[in-house]
């Protein structure tokens, strides 16, 4: 069966096609990207999409968004756009339509990714284990969270904010940067600090503790600036970001006793290299009486180039399965 699969983030909104057989995905299409903030809707944009295909569009989407996937109204987490899931089908002319949460899709992908599609950051070389708990965190526009558990050839998906738990410091420089968030926000979650836009206040915060005065700039010009080596700040508030992302997998894994954790997302790929570094790996199992068990524990990257795509397409194809459908 043919679809086309969208994943819906806070800065894009990727398209692809795509060809489901049994519940795997067999085949997706080269994704096209278009930035949100061009777009007054998501409508408009599967507009803008569809006008670029040589041919007409499958009566079927499989749909990630970056928001709770409940109500009559989705708001999206980090851009202006709402869904009303009751009206899509109709509004895209579609007959059959999966919505689901962006980060499920990750978990979705994991599930169904090749091994050739992860590398191994740190922890025990092995593959992911086909029984238990696998969790996934990935920083980006945010910060999501789900876990996939497997029982051998099925797996289910567990829906996370865990992104938004309250962000726990580990020393002198992170306590500084709760205090400058609190100051802000009152409640400071994890999200704040690992994810693209917390890299502006872990730079401010590094300059202020070094008493150095710097020109505001946006996450954008940071990360390009680390990413390019140019800035020493700029690349220590990499390396502290880095860290900030290992602590935090590492409480993923305790939450919901992982055998394995994935790091995912679009930034987590450009990280590639630095999250091979010993450091990331060294506060993943920084963890108290727990540093035994947490030794146990793999840690893996997903290389797949539409991680997104490929479990919003996994999750129309399961849906169907467990519907009793047949494709």
């Amino acid at each position: 069966m043919d679809l086309i699969a969208a994943d819906i983030g806070g800065t894009h909104a990727r398209f692809a096609f795509a060809r489901i057989e049994g519940n795997r995905v067999a085949f997706l299409g080269e994704a096209t990207t278009l930035k949100v903030a061009d777009f007054v809707s998501f409508q408009a944009a599967w507009e803008a999409f569809g006008s670029t295909s040589q041919s007409a569009l499958p009566a079927a989407a499989a749909i990630a968004v970056a928001s709770p996937i409940e109500g009559d109204t989705i708001r999206l987490t980090n851009n202006d756009w709402t869904l009303q899931p009751s009206q899509i089908a109709r509004q895209l002319g579609l007959e059959s339509c999966t919505l689901v949460n962006d980060f499920a899709a990750i978990g979705h992908a994991v599930a169904q990714a090749a091994e050739s599609d992860f590398i191994h950051l740190c922890g025990p070389k092995e593959p992911l284990p086909q029984e238990g708990m696998i969790g996934i965190c990935g920083p980006g526009t945010g910060l999501g969270v789900a876990t996939v558990f497997r029982e051998g050839e099925t797996y289910r998906i567990f829906e996370s904010e865990g992104g938004h738990q309250a962000f726990a410091p580990l020393d002198a420089i992170e306590d500084e940067l709760l205090r400058r968030l609190r100051a802000t926000y009152g409640r400071v979650s994890t999200e704040r600090v690992v994810s693209g836009p917390g890299i502006v206040d872990i730079y401010e915060t590094l300059a202020a503790i070094e008493g150095k005065s710097i020109a505001k700039c946006d996450d954008g010009t940071i990360w390009a600036l680390a990413l390019d080596g140019h800035d020493a700040l700029a690349m220590a508030a990499l390396e502290r970001f880095c860290l900030l992302l290992g602590a935090f997998a590492g409480d993923v894994a305790l939450m919901h006793r992982a055998r394995a954790v994935v790091i995912a997302g679009g930034l987590g790929l450009r990280l590639r290299e630095r999250l091979l570094l010993p450091a990331f790996g060294q506060r993943f199992v920084a963890k108290g009486r727990f540093v035994e068990m947490m030794n146990l524990i793999p840690v893996k990257l997903i290389t797949h180039p539409q991680p997104g795509l490929l479990g919003a397409a996994a999750a129309f194809a399961r849906n169907r399965m467990i519907e009793g459908q047949h494709i």
